[in-house]
């Protein structure tokens, strides 16, 4: 039994906020699972989030209040979130006297959810993210799918369905043939005895997103997906808070990691765990970057040869 963890990065509508849209998945034996977590916990507690949720796209962002205060860097931890909540206060009382309400409201919003991360620096959150990629590389065990739609490349006066459903087809139709794949042939197990490796999908929960990617797999379980029949992956998918568990934190941290990639070039966390995406005969199979033909990013690249630069 293998557990497919999901979770996007990226605005799917076009052109949107982003001019990428992914939506990773990260597979794990079940006999894994608590491995995982116990390790992802253990860094957690390294840089005092026992509790928090490890949503990297806020964490990795620089927090302008942090550089206000002087000499942050050597204060101790309780002291940096008494000085950068003190600024954080007199803003949003300042904006809340002022008339742009829709101001106050984004502000809101970007200290509510970085709040967890005020005790790091920049530099402490860029290690914490890079130390839990690096721990995502080296689980062997584990096997990452993603598609990557770049929106410029996505037409959807063509398109048959909107790119977050192509996503999902995508994502289930590559999980499948990996089931598939490390499931025994009939043939390796003694007469009369038939093994198949079944999966399941749990993705971070949104209700817009639960009902759509619910009856898509319904519809897929009856009549397969365009590449696929689906019979190795049980029920629908489960949809849970991500606050509740670690590994759609990892989930969204592949699909962060993926989509920096694509738009920024950056490639520090992306080699880190880029060798965990699924691979067959050589090629990556289980990562696609929908674009231009003529692309030469690493992970088009590695659709037609092995990707020799990175490290299995």
């Amino acid at each position: 039994m293998y557990i497919c963890y999901i979770d996007e990065s990226g605005t799917p509508e076009v052109p949107g906020t982003t001019s990428h849209y992914v939506l990773a998945g990260i597979s794990v034996p079940i006999w894994f699972w608590r491995t995982c977590e116990d390790e992802i916990a253990l860094i957690k507690r390294r840089y005092a989030l026992e509790s928090a949720e490890i949503h990297t796209g806020w964490i990795m962002r620089r927090y302008q209040e942090q550089i206000r205060v002087p000499n942050f860097e050597s204060l101790n931890y309780t002291q940096r979130i008494s000085e950068v909540e003190k600024i954080r206060r007199a803003e949003l009382l300042r904006l809340q006297a002022a008339p742009n309400r829709k101001r106050f409201k984004q502000v809101d919003k970007t200290y509510r959810m970085t709040r967890p991360y005020i005790h790091l620096s920049y530099d402490e959150r860029r290690r914490l993210i890079k130390d839990i990629a690096t721990a995502v590389g080296n689980w062997r065990f584990a096997r990452l799918f993603a598609e990557c739609i770049d929106k410029v490349h996505f037409d959807p006066t063509r398109a048959t369905c909107t790119p977050d459903e192509q996503a999902f087809e995508q994502l289930v139709s590559r999980y499948e043939r990996y089931l598939d794949n490390i499931s025994p042939s009939q043939g390796q197990l003694p007469p009369g005895q038939l093994q198949t490796s079944f999966g399941l999908l749990i993705h971070d929960n949104n209700e817009t997103v639960a009902k759509k990617h619910t009856d898509l797999m319904k519809s897929f379980h009856n009549n397969g997906t365009l590449w696929t029949r689906i019979q190795h992956i049980i029920e629908t998918p489960l949809f849970v808070n991500s606050e509740l568990t670690s590994m759609i934190q990892i989930a969204d941290l592949c699909a962060y990691v993926l989509r920096r990639y694509l738009e920024n070039q950056e490639e520090e966390l992306f080699r880190l765990i880029f060798p965990r995406a699924d691979r067959f005969g050589g090629q990556t199979v289980g990562v696609r970057h929908f674009t231009a033909s003529r692309c030469t990013c690493a992970i088009c690249s590695s659709h037609r040869t092995a990707p020799f630069s990175l490290t299995p």
